[in-house]
């Protein structure tokens, strides 16, 4: 993390917030000590779904292919202060994405105000096709702290063969506006990030996207390996480049997961994902919703994160990870900084 994005996140620490993060770092350590889970404290980072509509049709992703099991919609804006307020006290960390494009939801930099006022860091995702001139200047007068932007190639083909049905063009229009939009302010926020997910098709122009990106004048590029559903018997997305794919040739052809699912997951003790109708899952990976651990809009958040339900699925992590689902495709630590 950059030296001025890290002094920004410090700035949203508070003793409570710090004296909570210890109480979750103990917990989870003790939980793998003891082969048990306990919880001490409230999550301090939160993935809050603003909507489930999207503008592209990326082949791997839900909203993409229009193939949801769950219900699709929007965040309203009750929900989202029900989820804020319960839980500012403890929060270090919003990501205002899961699936969808969030700038497609009408109140999103009421949602990013809201939660900038009480001091709580905020990123978004996004696929950049709405960052014309007057969205760029309201991200940056909302106090946003992070902004991600998915660029998944330096020419339209190449893009094109994952971000189905979109513009480069449009892409890098909405970065300048967003590097415009923070000199014309005098404002560091938001860190703006070139986001490249490494697939074949792109993997020729992972110097191209740093070149691109200091034209452009955005902060950072981040590398992210490709999540894909078929992968055992081979997929044209898989990169050749070994560093850059989750997936590693076996001997017999077949393809396998780096990740070795040990019983253990950090995610299940200091993080959770807000779907947009209110539903709490387990982590970004559960993409239906089919885990779900009770809904705000019927419960206290403290109960749903201290009920049997979820006591009982992260016993099930730590006493066998490769028998839950959403955990099989699963890789920590797939991203490359640059």
């Amino acid at each position: 993390m950059p030296l001025h994005d890290a002094l920004h996140l410090l700035t949203c620490l508070r003793p409570r917030r710090l004296a909570n993060a210890l109480k979750i770092w103990l917990s989870y350590h003790w939980s793998r000590l003891r082969g048990k889970p306990i919880m001490w404290g409230l999550p301090f980072s939160i993935s809050v779904e603003p909507t489930t509509s999207c503008n592209l049709r990326c082949p791997e992703c839900p909203s993409g292919l229009r193939q949801f099991s769950r219900p699709t919609g929007m965040l309203s804006l009750e929900t989202y202060q029900t989820i804020v307020d319960q839980l500012a006290n403890y929060l270090v960390y919003i990501i205002l994405y899961f699936q969808g494009e969030p700038y497609l939801h009408p109140r999103l930099f009421d949602f990013i105000a809201f939660a900038s006022r009480r001091r709580i860091y905020t990123a978004i995702s996004t696929n950049a096709h709405y960052l014309h001139e007057a969205n760029a200047k309201k991200t940056v007068e909302s106090g946003l702290s992070r902004l991600i932007i998915s660029i998944d190639g330096t020419t339209q083909d190449t893009y094109a063969q994952y971000r189905v049905g979109g513009n480069l063009n449009k892409v890098i229009e909405g970065a300048k506006n967003i590097v415009k939009a923070k000199k014309e302010a005098g404002s560091s926020l938001p860190h703006v990030i070139f986001q490249f997910l490494v697939v074949k098709p792109n993997q020729h122009q992972i110097q191209e996207i740093k070149d691109l990106a200091r034209e452009v004048g955005v902060d950072q590029v981040l590398f992210k390996t490709a999540q894909v559903y078929d992968y055992t018997q081979g997929n044209p997305l898989i990169p050749t480049i070994e560093r850059f794919s989750r997936y590693k040739r076996q001997p017999d052809g077949t393809y396998a997961i780096k990740n070795k699912l040990l019983n253990h997951c950090w995610k299940m003790w200091h993080s959770c994902v807000f779907t947009w109708d209110g539903q709490v899952v387990p982590c970004c990976f559960d993409k239906d919703a089919t885990h779900p651990m009770g809904s705000v809009t019927d419960a206290s958040f403290s109960d749903i994160w201290r009920s049997d339900n979820y006591h009982s699925f992260r016993k099930a992590i730590l006493a066998g990870r490769n028998q839950i689902d959403i955990c099989t495709n699963c890789t920590e630590g797939t991203r490359v900084w640059a």
